[in-house]
Formats: structure tokens, sequence, C-alpha cells
């Protein structure tokens, strides 16, 4: 499929992705939805869903087989590697730098596609204040492998950020965090002020930092749009098999998930 975005473009546009690995086995089938600029989006999903897939091919790492995503109103199929890392960063699940790098070092890492827009003073002031912004200022000569998990991974969305993107793509940034740390990083997605995806699975934290949902299962896009409007417990039933619950609290409702299945019995009852 191949043409010109509408005139009224949103800031990304996704049309009829499909994927398919080596052996023929769908990886992502048929995924359309538009996103205007500024939004943020969390995607979730069983395990085995494309959620990742997705994502890699929203940023390019992997190439476009079928449909065509347009960041912008330019076409992601068209951009040249260079032009690509002047708009989109990516935080994968396999950020792995040498635990040698001190922080500051690794985050100036991100501004290689664009450093030569400025002088060396004013890249340095700029790795400066991304540091401030992601709260790891007081850290920055410390060596990688001297940091939190979850300070790691502000390092990891901190040098995405030196490139100075206009999109921003993260994969499961809060796996394997304890709630604190998953709380620091949502809040610094959530106050970026650029347009972000996102891969999650903590389906109860979702309506805190997002403005939009999209829920997959078995590689298809089964629910996309404005978050309380896909968070649903009929939506999350359908996808999960779970149930998903509202509780009034302080003024708000905080959602929560009752994962109890119908097959489970009780240890005692087994052994009679």
């Amino acid at each position: 499929m191949t043409g010109s975005p509408p005139l009224s473009q949103p800031f990304l546009c996704v049309r009829d992705l499909e994927y398919f690995a080596l052996n023929g086995d769908a990886l992502v089938s048929g995924v359309s939805f538009e996103l205007q600029q500024g939004s943020i989006l969390a995607i979730a999903g069983p395990n085995g869903a494309g959620k990742s897939t997705l994502l890699n091919l929203l940023s390019g790492c992997e190439p476009l087989a079928v449909g065509e995503v347009f960041i912008g109103g330019a076409s992601l199929r068209q951009m040249k590697a260079q032009d690509r890392a002047g708009r989109i960063a990516l935080v994968s699940q396999q950020s792995s730098p040498d635990g040698r790098l001190r922080l500051q070092d690794y985050v100036a890492l991100g501004q290689l596609p664009i450093a030569a827009r400025r002088s060396t003073d004013q890249n340095t002031k700029a790795v400066e204040a991304i540091l401030d912004l992601t709260g790891l200022s007081r850290m920055a000569r410390k060596p990688m492998a001297q940091l939190s998990g979850g300070e790691r991974q502000r390092a990891h969305i901190a040098r995405a950020l030196a490139q100075e993107p206009e999109l921003l793509f993260l994969d499961e940034p809060t796996n394997h965090l304890d709630p604190d740390a998953k709380g620091r990083i949502l809040s610094l997605v959530a106050s970026l002020g650029i347009t972000v995806v996102m891969v999650v699975h903590d389906l109860v934290m979702i309506p805190e930092f997002a403005t939009h949902a999209a829920l997959m299962k078995s590689t298809r896009l089964v629910a996309f749009g404005p978050a309380a409007e896909v968070l649903t417990p009929e939506n999350v039933q359908a996808t999960f098999g779970v149930s998903y619950l509202s509780f009034p609290h302080e003024g708000r409702m905080i959602p929560a998930l009752d994962i109890r299945k119908t097959d489970f019995q009780n240890p005692k009852e087994n052994s009679q």
C-alpha cells in the first residue's frame, strides 16, 4: 500500500500493518490507528500478542513489509536512517551498556545523530538539562554498573531524550522494577511533553499516565482509543480473561484486577 497521507494527517498514522515470521506465521495482522501529537499511547496484551513486533515496525527497527506508517506526514518507509534518528528514539528491553561508562557519558551518546547541530558547549548543557529533567544529576559521574534498576531505566530514557526525538518508543520500561520505581518512570513519561508509544504489562497503571490505550490479542489490535474508553471490564475480560474493577478512593477511581480463575481449587479440597 503506497501513496500520500491525507491532508489532515495526525502525527502518527498507521495503516494496515502486517508482518510475518520466516515460517509464514503472522506476528502482526492488519493493525491501523491514528495518534495526535503529544499523546501517550500504552499498548497492552497477552504474551505473544505482537506488541514488541509492532513497536519494532513503528520505530523502523524492522522493515515494513505490508502497510504504511506516517510520522508528521512523512513516510517511515522512505525515511533514511539519519532522518529516523533525528525524529525517533527507542528504548528497548535489550539496552545493556558497558557498566564502566559514566552515566553522563552514556546519556551523551544519544546526541550522536544530532551533535553537529550545536557546539560542544551547547551539547554539554543539553545533557545537563536532560539529567536534571530525569532526576539523575546527582549521579551523573557514577558508572552505569552502580545504578539501581530504576536509575538505569531512567538513564535509558535520558539517552533517548538526548536525541531530541519527536516520537519516543518504550518497550516495557517498568519491567522488573519495584512499585516506587515504576511510578517514577511513568511520572517521567507523562511529563515529557512529546508523543510516546510504549508497551506495558501493568494495566492498572495505564490510566495514571496514558492518554490512549491499545489492546492486542493474537497479533491483532482489538481495541484502541482514549484510555478510559478502552480499559473497560468487557475489553479487559475479552483480551486477558481477567476481571477489571474500579474502586473509589479519595475522589478518584482506582483500577484493580481480579485474577481469580474458576478452575482454581482450594488445595485442601484437592487432597480430600
